[in-house]
């Protein structure tokens, strides 16, 4: 439907500023909401992750056609089923003690968000016990994703990861890592579940783990 087309369209090229009407006018015309979501904003995300693993965009661009989905996401939550949002199921996300970068850990939120999980995010120089007690706040949680930056908060990530493996839940949540100087080597080692390389992989490889 053209409508939806033209929300596809306004997301992946990151037009924020008219990617509400666009969505507005494409419900006037009777669009599916859960339609709109998913073959207009979630599959331009999956067409800008794409091109993001391909070299074609950059990290700006990324961010830009997240904020547009957003804002999308903002006119059409009232209108989707209750819970279409966080559909995929929640995911606690934080950036390990020591560590200060948010902009991977944002873009990794609004990709989990564009994949419909519901993000708890913790934000930056987050203590190890925060995660837990994140998990224990909220026991439906599928996904825990902890993020380090620097080399130098590796150790960090490794000791938030060891406290998450003892705790009584870990069987029933997924433990993913990210960073820069993360490799699948390092997250084999400390024990985590699934090591991604950047956002859009990390949204999709969450959407597999929680299924």
């Amino acid at each position: 439907m053209a409508g939806i087309k033209e929300v596809y369209d306004l997301v992946e090229k990151g037009k924020a500023k008219v990617v509400g009407a666009a969505v507005q006018e494409a419900l006037d015309a009777g669009c599916d909401p859960n339609e709109i979501l998913n073959e207009g904003m979630i599959k331009a995300m999956d067409t800008v992750g794409e091109k993001f693993k391909n070299g074609e965009i950059f990290v700006p661009e990324m961010l830009v056609a997240a904020r547009a989905m957003k804002k999308g996401v903002e006119v059409l939550k009232p209108h989707l089923a209750t819970g279409a949002a966080g559909a995929a199921g929640k995911a606690i996300i934080g950036t390990v003690a020591g560590d200060l970068h948010d902009i991977g850990k944002n873009l990794v939120c609004m990709m989990m968000e564009s994949a419909g999980f519901e993000v708890i995010d913790l934000g930056v120089d987050v203590p190890k016990e925060k995660f837990v007690e994140a998990y224990e706040a909220n026991p439906d949680t599928k996904i825990i994703g902890c993020s380090a930056l620097l080399t130098t908060t590796m150790p960090a990530l490794k000791e938030t990861v060891a406290l998450l493996n003892e705790a009584p839940f870990r069987s029933k949540v997924k433990v993913m890592v990210g960073g820069a100087p993360i490799t699948q080597e390092f997250a084999d080692e400390i024990g985590a579940d699934a090591y991604t390389e950047d956002a859009a992989s990390c949204a999709k490889r969450a959407k597999e783990l929680a299924s």
